[in-house]
């Protein structure tokens, strides 16, 4: 099966799948056909035993500018409509995939380009890399969830100075907020991204694919229902060849070799 197209390139290399947004010379803003390829790629993952983590980077300058201001203004209201519809799936569609995905960000993150890096799990940055939800300067709001995914972690003053005044904020700075994983030097960046989703294809996928399951649900449960979803999760997952090897290990003193299954 061929994935992705001529504005997403997708490569499986092992257990990862690479998913490269490829629009350089518009800074990788979305395009319909971007949205759809990285859905195919997630659709792909989500299904396939040996993908175990999905890597969504940028080719050329920057991750991605987000929403195309070149063509803006030229839609009709439906067909922005449709096309926010299909970015709200491919949002849903990364949290929903029980498999790891990690943002690699380099130059800007903007807009909603922003916002689809934190829809994922994690997000290593280089060194130079700046965030800006850049809406407010062509008179927008925010799409791609960002007014969701920033107030829970930042908090809604913070969000709102950002929203309102479409700052860029230094890599340094979304570090100390929480925004960021790892902050990387640029050169290092490529490398360190790839060793990293490999040391993550390692751990015990089904574990894994549930504990991110129960950290996205825990900001809309109280804590009796975190606690008997921990209760049902661990039941099953000490049924798991993942969980027995992990015991076999500890007690042979050697690193476990999990499978996912």
């Amino acid at each position: 099966m061929k994935l992705g197209n001529d504005h997403v390139a997708v490569d499986i290399n092992g257990p990862v799948m690479s998913c490269v947004l490829n629009r350089p010379d518009s800074l990788n803003a979305f395009s319909d056909q971007m949205i759809g390829g990285l859905m195919e790629a997630l659709e792909e993952a989500s299904g396939n035993e040996d993908v175990k983590v999905i890597v969504l980077s940028g080719a050329g300058r920057s991750f991605s500018a987000g929403g195309d201001v070149k063509s803006m203004g030229e839609a009709s209201a439906q067909h922005l409509y449709d096309h926010v519809g299909e970015l709200n799936k491919l949002i849903l569609k990364i949290k929903d995939v029980p498999k790891p995905v990690v943002a690699v960000v380099h130059g800007y993150a903007a807009g909603a380009g922003f916002n689809l890096a934190l829809a994922c799990d994690q997000i290593l940055a280089a060194e130079e890399s700046q965030f800006v939800l850049s809406f407010a300067q062509v008179g927008l709001i925010s799409d791609g969830g960002g007014h969701y995914f920033l107030s829970r972690l930042i908090g809604p003053y913070r969000t709102k100075e950002l929203l309102f005044t479409a700052e860029p904020i230094p890599v340094e700075t979304a570090a100390e907020w929480g925004l960021v994983n790892r902050v990387i030097p640029i050169g290092e960046l490529e490398e360190e991204a790839m060793n990293y989703a490999l040391r993550l294809a390692k751990g015990p996928g089904r574990a894994i694919g549930m504990m991110k399951k129960i950290v996205d649900q825990s900001d809309k449960s109280d804590l009796a229902a975190i606690l008997e979803q921990e209760r049902i999760s661990q039941t099953m997952m000490a049924e798991t060849s993942d969980h027995k090897e992990g015991v076999a290990a500890f007690k042979e003193k050697r690193k476990p070799h999990f499978t996912g299954k």
